[in-house]
Formats: C-alpha cells, structure tokens, sequence
C-alpha cells in the first residue's frame, strides 16, 4: 500500500512510551452490426488471468465489473528528452456479459488508432475512460489493441493523507526520468486498464529506452533486447500493483531464500546508502517466510523512485528515496517499510481484496507482520505494544471511523492499518502464536492469485479453528470506538 516514508517507526515510539482528459477520437471503420463470428484466437494460453469480479462500492466510477481482461501485452517507448511515451497496449478481454462497447480506464494520453479483433474501429476518451464500440458476448474473448502517445500526468488520489499531494499514476521525473505510485488507481496513466481491484490479469511489458537509461516494472525480469527491457507475470496482477520506472539506473542482483532471483534498480551515489538495507531482504524474506509459508513468487526484489511513500508493487517493490537525514532512526523506518511492503507479496499481492472496501486485509496484516518485526528487533515488551495498539486505535476511530467502514475520500488512512492490526493481534491472543500463524499460511496458501473479502476470512477462520470469531473480527472491524 502507497505508505508514507516520512512516518515515525512504531519502535521509536512504544520505546519512548515505555521509557486533464481532452476528448480524442480515432478515426477509421465504423463497427459491423453483423453477429460477432467466434474469436479466431485461442485464448487458452492466458485463461490463467481470468477473475471473479466484483463491482467496487467504494469507488464505482472505476473499473468494469463487465470486462474480465486476462493478459495485458504493453510495448512502451520512453523519450526522456521529451517526456513523451509511446506505446501500444494489446488487452485480451473476456466480457462477462453481453454489451455493445468495451469501456475502460484511460486518461492523459492520445489515442493514435483502435483495433478489435484486427478489426480498425474508433476510440473515445471522455471523463478518464476510453469507449470503443464493440458487439460483446458473455464468455467470448475479444483482442483490443490500442496504440497512444504523449506525456502522461497525475489522476486525483482520493485521500488527505500526506502523499495524496503527489498524485497517482505516471509522471515525468525532472531528470527526464518517470516513475509511478497508483494506489486505489493511476495505471490508466500509462495504458488501458481495467482499474478494478478484483480484476487481475498476466502482464507481458517491453520497455524501450534510450542508452544509458533502464527501465523496470513489476513481474519477472526478462532479458534484455538491446535497449528494450522485459518482464512477464506469469501470475495475476491487480492492476494497481504494476509499476514502472525509468532512470539512469544500475541493477543488482541478490539470490534471495531457496534461490528466489532478488533485483535492485538504485541511482549510484544518490542511493549507495540504501543498497546495506535493500540487502537485507533475504534475511526479511526468511522471517516472513517463518510466520506466513514460502515466498509466493518466483522473483523479488525494489526499485528506488522519486516518491515519498512506498508501495507493493508486485515482484518489483516501489520504494520511495529518503530525502531527511540518513541516521539510524531513518535506516530503521527504512527496513520496517521495506518488511511491510514484502509482507503484502503475500497479503494484498497474492490474496487481493474483492473491493477496497475490505482493504484491511491489506493493510492490517502488513502492518501487524511489521509490528511484530519491529518488536523483534527493537525488544520491546508485548504489553507495551498493546499500550501502543489501543491507544492509537481509540484517536484513529475518533478520527476518521473504523476500518471496516472506511470513507471514499479517506482511502488507505491509518485506520486501515492500525485498527486492522489491533484486530489481528486480538485474534493472535486468542488463537497463541501456533495456531495463528498456521491460519496465515493456510489462508495464503489455499487462496492463492485469488481475492477475497471479510465474509471468505471470518468463514476460514471458524473452519481452520472449530470455533466462531465472527464476533470478534466484526466487532473490531465496525466498532465507532475501541473495543474492551
């Protein structure tokens, strides 16, 4: 989850405490009002990307629940001179019900030519949506390639948190570099995209770039074609948990547990300083992997950018660079995040939320997981992390409301994270740690690439347990204030 690098680390705290969318047409053939013909193309080999969606409460102006796209094929240009990507971006769609137009998220860019099923036909951008007529079937997938150019810039991101002034999505680097942060969404800034939390689909990515420059994205690194570079995930992807980023990086590489390829993309000299901490990931991975089963994919690894939060990004982590003071409080808050961050690899990455409204199965169990690390680390007493817990629970509730029912324009507020995680340490007292962290790795491990919502928990809980804690979970997760 988009996290603040600016935050102050919990262990510092208990141990004190203890002591634009200009509308653009691309012109070509009308659509045929003949009957859609069977797609010519075997879709099998992406069926692997086919999703149960679920239209999103919290946020109905985004996404589709009507357009399932299983695989993402995106062949970028990246011009650092002039700021300018280029791209195309082949989608295979499988619709969910019938419908004469494919809909999608897309804003900041120009469309430059629309084809469905090799088929030329015209694209429409209005509001941060790109509509292209089309004769839709329930279950028969269609191919939209869309090629677009220009220099993409920030879509609003729904909160009041101190990051929300970045902006989500795509934007140029004063280098002439470009990075991204895309969080409840943003994608749409660089490609099309379905920008429904439950929709997740296999990305194929090229990247080309001028010489001296790299360019790294989320899935696993592929190789490099000259100046092109590739990653493929083989696996379901949320769309808001892609990335890229473009910069005069170097890359190193780290084998991480069970010879899991580990990557870095960091700045020389700008971030020498994070590589001693990035390079701990294989140790951070060993202790996730104690508590929450074996690392879900088959890469790792960060990119460094030019946020001030970090995010999850899948297989390639966001990390922003620390701007303050390099002291040991800042290397610390720096691995506590890098802990979190990897945690949701498998809370949020491999098991996604139906809709943000349960966003809390994100966040409560990264944060919880990066509490009981910085306890670890910082030997503080497991009263006073209590002491912490309740406490800031009871100010966040007051604040802006429990995390079961969180406010659109607050997305992704503490409440989230700390509520979410008092919750998962009353149910981890009640459970003992055995018990506990066996639920995690059972949850993770039997829904794997899927998303769930709170009513799939609490029923996986009372089944992994013999016992009903519907009570409890509901109860943390509702209550306008905290629970005795």
């Amino acid at each position: 989850m988009r996290r603040s690098l600016t935050g102050v680390a919990l262990a510092a705290t208990v141990l004190c405490a203890s002591c634009t969318d200009s509308p653009s047409v691309t012109p070509t053939a009308a659509p045929s009002s003949a009957a859609p013909a069977a797609p010519a193309v075997d879709y099998t080999a992406w069926q692997a990307g086919k999703s149960t969606l679920v239209a999103d409460k919290l946020y109905p102006e985004h996404g589709n629940a009507g357009l399932d796209v299983l695989q993402y094929d995106l062949k970028l240009d990246w011009d650092p001179a002039k700021k300018i990507l280029t791209g195309t971006a082949t989608l295979r769609i499988r619709p969910t019900a019938a419908a004469s137009e494919i809909k999608l998220d897309f804003a900041t860019l120009s469309v430059d030519k629309v084809t469905v099923d090799d088929k030329a036909t015209t694209g429409t951008l209005a509001k941060e949506k790109l509509t292209v007529p089309a004769e839709l079937v329930a279950d028969r997938p269609v191919t939209l390639v869309v090629d677009y150019h220009g220099t993409p810039k920030q879509v609003a991101f729904p909160s009041h948190r101190g990051d929300a002034k970045e902006g989500n999505g795509l934007r140029p680097a004063k280098n002439g570099g470009a990075w991204t942060m895309q969080e409840p969404w943003g994608a749409m800034t660089w490609y099309p995209a379905n920008e429904l939390v439950s929709d997740k689909a296999l990305y194929d990515i090229a990247v080309t770039v001028p010489e001296g420059w790299m360019a790294a994205a989320n899935g696993t690194p592929g190789p490099v074609e000259g100046n092109t570079y590739r990653y493929t995930s083989a696996v379901p992807t949320a769309a808001y948990l892609t990335t890229l980023a473009v910069d005069k990086y170097k890359k190193v590489e780290q084998a991480g547990p069970h010879g899991v390829k580990l990557t870095y993309f960091v700045v020389p000299k700008t971030d020498d300083k994070l590589l001693p901490v990035l390079k701990k990931s294989p140790q951070l991975l060993s202790w996730l992997e104690e508590r929450l089963g074996p690392y879900p994919f088959e890469t790792g690894g960060a990119l460094v950018n030019g946020s001030i939060s970090a995010m999850e990004t899948q297989q390639m982590i966001s990390m922003g660079r620390p701007t303050g003071k390099w002291d040991k409080e800042a290397q610390d808050y720096f691995e506590e995040t890098l802990v979190h961050e990897y945690a949701h690899q498998w809370f949020g990455d491999t098991v996604t939320p139906s809709t943000w409204t349960d966003l809390w199965l994100n966040e409560g169990f990264a944060q919880y997981l990066q509490f009981l690390y910085e306890q670890k680390v910082h030997k503080f007493s497991d009263a006073a992390l209590e002491t912490f817990l309740r406490k800031r629970d009871a100010e966040l509730r007051k604040k802006v409301g429990p995390p079961g029912k969180p406010d659109a324009a607050e997305f992704a507020e503490s409440n989230v994270y700390i509520c979410g995680a008092t919750m998962l340490k009353e149910l981890n007292d009640a459970l003992g740690d055995t018990k506990f962290f066996a639920l995690l790795k059972a949850w993770v491990a039997e829904h794997k690439n899927t998303s769930q919502d709170r009513a799939a928990f609490i029923a996986f809980v009372k089944q992994n347990t013999g016992k009903d804690y519907s009570k409890l979970i509901n109860t943390w997760l509702d209550s306008p204030t905290t629970p005795k």
